[in-house]
Formats: structure tokens, sequence, C-alpha cells
């Protein structure tokens, strides 16, 4: 069976996650990227026997193109953030299973997702207060004909990673905020939109357009404001039976039912209110730690899906155990100098991974962003305080450099 698979940049979710679950499979895989010369050099043998090609991957005529001239296929799948749109599209055109379009489009424009819900009708207090500035507008005034309430928050309509998402306090903070964004994406319109309050929590799902199944999620510490980089996800196997219902209530109304989920909302009051929707599995290596820790082989269902297949017969069991991710993250701009390599431990029952996501020499501005990680450790124990503490201890006992 031939798969096609669209990417930009390799990522750990294709070379560990669903390259290996396809050869498991014994898909022929065609990766198309607008960055082939990334993907051939990508370390370890995860491309071995896989098929690179260049083509422009944001196009999905060109995908449709380039597909119709190949080999016929049986999947056209993708993990990436920005292609889930033209994924879609093109699974569609060759009548594949694939995600609806429209719901991938409501998922990565964060405006339309606003109004989306807000059109459903759903629950007053989910409803998010949200203002779109297009690409070009002044901002003054689009925000003088707005009601807008602060704290709020601004960020790229179509952004991802935290980029460029920033917490604002007044009119004149908010001013220079979109200002500095727009320079560096004179392009890009924004959305800002009220300051959600409540602990960040995580929804992983998985659903074959019929049967959708909750894996489960994860708590997310964020850095100080007025930045919000993931500094820590500890693994959530159950939130309270209602807060799900909410959330999954949000979902469908986005039409958001088939393939892999992430969905990001805080809980106010008893009310769940969306932050975003990743209609993608989880990245940074959180999908890693998700299929080690999880009784089912979590990459190939995903696959499978893909290829018309319907999810096993559940209720899946839970996994009894503890886990957690932890990120050291780069405090200032400059070359990073000394850094620890991969590492493998097991020490109190404690399976502890780390692995480093920026090397050594290399030098970079400082993002406030999750760009600015420096590594990521994933542990999975026996309870969560003896997985907090190896975790600490880990990272407590090793050095991270940065020279300006």
């Amino acid at each position: 069976m031939q798969m096609y698979l669209l990417a930009l940049n390799p990522t750990d979710s294709v070379t560990e996650g669903f390259l290996p679950a396809a050869r498991r499979l014994g898909l022929a895989v065609t990766v198309l990227t607008d960055q082939p010369a990334a993907h051939r050099a990508a370390a370890g043998d995860a491309y071995d026997g896989v098929e690179v090609i260049e083509c422009p991957v944001r196009d999905f005529r060109a995908v449709v193109a380039m597909i119709s001239a190949h080999r016929r296929p049986d999947a056209v799948f993708s993990n990436s953030d920005h292609l889930q749109v033209h994924t879609a599209l093109a699974a569609a055109y060759f009548g594949l299973p694939a995600k609806d379009w429209r719901a991938a489009l409501r998922t990565k424009d964060k405006a339309e997702m606003r109004r989306g819900l807000a059109a459903a009708g759903l629950s007053a207090g989910a409803a998010v207060h949200a203002v779109e500035l297009p690409a070009g507008a002044d901002p003054a005034t689009v925000l003088d004909r707005q009601d807008i309430r602060y704290p709020c928050v601004v960020k790229p309509r179509e952004g991802v990673a935290s980029e460029d998402v920033v917490l604002v306090r007044d009119r004149s903070d908010l001013l220079a905020r979109c200002a500095e964004i727009r320079a560096r994406r004179p392009g890009d319109a924004l959305v800002v939109e009220e300051f959600l309050p409540g602990a960040l929590h995580t929804l992983e799902t998985l659903g074959d357009g019929t049967d959708r199944r909750v894996l489960g999620g994860f708590r997310t510490r964020l850095s100080p404001p007025p930045y919000f980089i993931e500094e820590r996800l500890t693994w959530e196997p159950e939130q309270p039976e209602p807060v799900v219902a909410q959330v999954l209530a949000q979902l469908d109304a986005l039409g958001v039912g088939f393939g892999a989920c992430h969905t990001e909302f805080v809980v106010d009051r008893g009310v769940a209110r969306l932050v975003e929707v990743n209609y993608r599995a989880i990245g940074d290596q959180c999908d890693l730690l998700l299929a080690d820790l999880l009784r089912v082989p979590f990459f190939d269902l995903v696959l499978r899906v893909h290829l018309g297949e319907p999810l096993p017969p559940g209720p899946w069991p839970a996994p009894g155990r503890a886990a957690c991710l932890a990120y050291p993250c780069a405090d200032r701009a400059g070359t990073l100098t000394a850094a620890p390599g991969a590492e493998d431990v097991d020490v109190e029952g404690v399976r502890l991974a780390y692995r480093p996501l920026r090397a050594v020499g290399s030098r970079r501005p400082l993002h406030h962003t999750n760009r600015d990680l420096l590594g990521v450790v994933r542990a999975i124990g026996p309870d969560q305080e003896t997985v907090d503490r190896r975790v600490d201890a880990f990272l407590d006992a090793r050095t991270w450099e940065i020279t300006p």
C-alpha cells in the first residue's frame, strides 16, 4: 500500500513515530516536501526505503498533480500544523479517508475557530471574546472600533509553537506588541482575544470518523508572563467527565473527529474554554511519550484510520503510570557552548530519556517561544512524586551554557 506523507522540515514525530509505524504496517512511503535536502540528511535509519520528492506542499493543486503523476495513493497524511487543509483536500480528491478540510481550516485559523464556536451557540461561559486584525490593517483604527477586554492576548491568526503570542495589559502595550509582531510578520493577520484564567490542560483524541477515543491529556506549566513557553507537561489520564464533555462538544461544533487531535483548554469555574485546537498529534516529543505510556500502538493507529480502518474495540486500558516532560529553555540569545548529550536513565523505577533539541555551537536569538527549548526530558514511573523528583534531580545535575 502506498502512503504519501506531506511535510515541511523533519520532525521527531515523523522520524521517530510515523515512519517507523509505516514500516511496521508494510507501507511504501513517499515524503512530499519543500525541504527535500533536510529530509534526505535526517539522522538515523527512519528514511531507509523512504522516497523523498520535492513538492510545493503548501499548494494542494501541486500535491494532487504530483500524486496523480506518480503512484496511486492509499493514504495521504500529514502531521504538520501548516499542511492539514492541503492534505485534507488532496486526500478528498482521491476519495481517501481524510479530515474535513473545513474543520482543518477552522482549527488552523484562530479567528475562524472563534467565529465557528460562537455560531454554534454553546454555553455562553465557554465563549471567548476575540477581534481579528487583518493583514495590512491599522491596529489602532481596528481596535478603536472594538470592545477590547484587558488583559488580553495577541497572537498570529495562524501561528504555531507559541510564536509571537504575548499577554498585554492595556491599549498602549497592545499597539506596541502589534507593531513588533508586524515588523517580523508583515503579511500575517493577528487575533486579539481575552486572556483566559486558569491552569492550562490538553486533551488528546483519536477518531476514525465514527468512533472517537479520549486518550488522556497533560497539565501544562507555562513560563512567567508575558510569554507562553511550555516548560513542563504532566500526564493527566483523566479529567472530570463534565469538562471532557464540554471540550468534545466544542470539537464537534468545529467538525473535528477524524485522526489525531491535540486540544488546549483552561477550566474557569467549571467551564472548559478552548485556547487552541491543533488538528494533529501533540508534538515536542509528547507523542513519543504518549506512545510509550499507552498500551496501544499510537502512531500505527493514527496511520490505520487514514487507511480507512476502524479503531480497535474499546475501552482501552488506562496506563496506570505517571509521566511528565520537562524542557530546559534558553534565557538569553547567544551560542550554546555546553550542554549534555542524549541519555537514557532508569532509576527508582523511573525510565527517563533526555534528547537535545539544539546543537552545541549553534547561535540563536531569544525567541520567547518553544523555539528556545534546549532539550526535552521524557519520564515514566510508578507515581508522580517519584517521577517529578527524578526529573528535577536530572536537570539539577546538568548544565546548559549560553555565551552571548
